[in-house]
């Protein structure tokens, strides 16, 4: 069986091939189309900005799949695209175009949930040559990757720019929601900070490179929610709001601000902030504020997975991409004899190869859609 998925949930747009029957799965392509440079400059995503460059993107990529997946769009068995979670004006562009090739070429369509498919990713086993592991993965990938089809029972956290939630894992479509967050995800907590620091967008890749070199306990910023598995990140974002004017560093998100610049804050003491004239305090304030999200989420992780007795912790989404959060977290997990898995890197932000990927699991367990089913912004998991 091959299928064909589309995933425009927010930004990216991304299409993939992935073969498969009940012995394994085979990805073909995986391409991807990032938008960062469009919405840099405003600190975030544009819906409209969004969909209209998903309507660019997805006719290439399409023919770029079937290059080098050496397929024909009419050999497709079934085509796939993520419904929701999602922005509304995006998440139908990959819909409407999943269902028009449906109709066209007379195939079955399946809907998939977006967090369903970060949720799944762990499981789909990277078999590429170790000489590859550091070439980028938004182009095709012919036969190089394998997927795992049994989900084993599972403490999930799901982390990104949009979600941050706990989830009970107990099989495929057997999902027990144990936390979220009532505000801020811990991805658009990282977004906001860097913003007040004039740091690039998006801000967890930028802040995770500062943090590198600082001191995580130099500033005792506040853990939210201590005994709940619920999440919450406002507070911590109001927290460094308020400290840099106590340390002598004003905000570039203040209000009638227009921000501060890559440019501008490596031209030097020019700047508002006067991190060019002290790195450390940049790495220290950064590695500071990045542990007290990490310190967060390991914790509540990890006591869930106590609580319901699973043996297995894994995290997926955009910001488990950070280093030193899937290293603490592969400490905490061993320290208290729990396996931990993570995802490859490519797969951890939105991709279409975890949405083809839930499909195929999907239409093995019997599961299917109606064309006439529609996008849900606001789909929830369990």
């Amino acid at each position: 069986m091959t299928v064909l998925a589309l995933e425009t949930s927010c930004d990216e747009t991304a299409v993939a091939i992935l073969r498969g029957d009940r012995s394994g799965h085979a990805l073909f392509a995986s391409e991807v189309a990032s938008q960062v440079a469009a919405h840099e400059k405003y600190g975030g995503i544009v819906p409209e900005i969004a969909s209209r460059n998903h309507l660019i993107h997805a006719p290439r990529l399409l023919d770029r799949a079937a290059s080098a997946a050496k397929t024909r769009l009419s050999e497709i068995d079934v085509f796939a695209a993520t419904t929701g979670p999602g922005l509304a004006s995006s998440l139908m562009i990959g819909a409407s175009i999943a269902k028009g090739l449906t109709i066209g070429f007379g195939k079955r369509y399946l809907g998939i949930n977006h967090l369903e498919g970060h949720l799944l990713s762990p499981f789909f086993v990277d078999a590429t040559p170790s000489s590859r592991k550091s070439e980028p993965c938004d182009g095709g990938v012919a036969s190089t990757m394998r997927a795992q089809g049994d989900i084993k029972p599972n403490l999930s956290l799901i982390v990104s720019g949009g979600h941050t939630m706990l989830v009970a894992v107990r099989g495929l479509a057997n999902y027990q929601l144990i936390g979220h967050t009532v505000d801020d995800a811990a991805g658009e907590a990282f977004d906001k900070v860097a913003k007040m620091l004039g740091l690039g967008y998006p801000g967890g890749p930028e802040i995770e490179k500062y943090a590198r070199g600082g001191d995580p306990k130099r500033f005792d910023f506040p853990r939210s929610m201590p005994g709940s598995e619920n999440f919450s990140f406002s507070g911590l974002k109001t927290a460094v709001r308020y400290l840099l004017p106590k340390i002598g560093v004003i905000p570039s998100e203040v209000e009638g601000s227009r921000g501060v610049t890559k440019e501008e804050f490596q031209r030097g003491p020019s700047t508002p902030l006067c991190f060019a004239r002290d790195n450390k305090l940049l790495a220290d304030l950064c590695a500071s504020f990045q542990q007290a999200i990490i310190d967060v989420l390991v914790t509540k992780t990890i006591e869930a997975a106590q609580k319901y007795r699973v043996d297995l912790v894994t995290i997926s989404g955009g910001v488990s991409c950070n280093q030193e959060l899937r290293r603490q977290m592969g400490d905490a997990s061993s320290r208290k004899g729990i396996e931990f898995r993570g995802v490859e890197p490519w797969l951890c932000t939105d991709n279409a190869a975890m949405i083809a990927f839930a499909a195929l699991l999907r239409l093995r367990a019997g599961f299917e859609s109606q064309l006439t089913e529609e996008i849900n912004p606001n789909l929830t998991l369990a």
